[in-house]
Parts: structure tokens; sequence; C-alpha cells
């Protein structure tokens, strides 16, 4: 009975931790959205030399990668900073445990990676005389 909050309380921050997940996916893609709007000129002009669809969804979901990359990294070396103050929080965990600290990035690079796809998608499918024509 003793364990009971600690129990709901674990339960409750999963459910926001996987509403944060969801909310960062829906802003990565929002983002992405924007990011490619507003370059639509210079991968309509990519498209008109010879860049294959395939090259350009490559290139923004590489550019979207990268920076997620970066983010994740500041992310780690900011929780490792963190864990030394929440250890005395935690129940039957190391503060630093390595499945969490390798599972978490990675789920996080898949979901960038899934919310990229469509703006990347879009983008390599775009006509570049009505881009040229519209930007």
């Amino acid at each position: 009975m003793r364990l009971l909050p600690a129990k709901v309380a674990g339960r409750v921050l999963t459910v926001l931790g996987a509403l944060a997940l969801a909310l960062s996916a829906l802003g990565t893609y929002g983002v992405l959205s924007f990011l490619v709007r507003s370059r639509s000129r210079e991968l309509a002009i990519r498209l008109a030399i010879g860049a294959t669809p395939r090259d350009i969804a490559a290139l923004v979901v590489r550019h979207a990668l990268t920076w997620t990359g970066m983010g994740t990294l500041i992310g780690l070396v900011l929780a490792l900073v963190v864990t030394r103050f929440l250890a005395s929080f935690l129940y039957g965990i190391n503060p630093t445990d390595l499945s969490t600290f390798v599972s978490i990035p990675v789920l996080i690079a898949l979901v960038a990676g899934l919310a990229a796809f469509l703006p990347a998608r879009r983008a390599g499918r775009q006509d570049p005389l009505v881009a040229l024509r519209d930007a």
C-alpha cells in the first residue's frame, strides 16, 4: 500500500511522457513542413537541374535528423547532469540506466524520421515549374 502513490505517479508520468512524444512529433512535422514550404524554390531548382525526388527527400530527412541528433546530444548531456539531483527520487533503477539512455535517443530519432517523411515526400513530388512560378 505504501508504494501505491509511487505507482500512480509512475503511470501518470508515463502518460505525460507519451503525450510529450506525440506533441514533439507533431511539432517536428509542423516545423519541417514550414521549412520545406519556405525552401520550395531552392528544392524546385534542384529538381529542375537533375536531382531526383529521392535526392530531395533524402536531403530533407538528413537535415531533420541532423538537427534532431544535435538536440538529442545536448539533451543527453543535460540529462546526465540532472540525474545527479534526481537520484533520490528514483526507486529500483539506476539514475544512469544504460537502456534508457540508449532507447530514448533511438525512439526520438525514429519519431523525427517519421515526422520528416511526409514533408520530404511532398518536397520530392513537387512540380519544379509550378513551384518556381508560385515562389
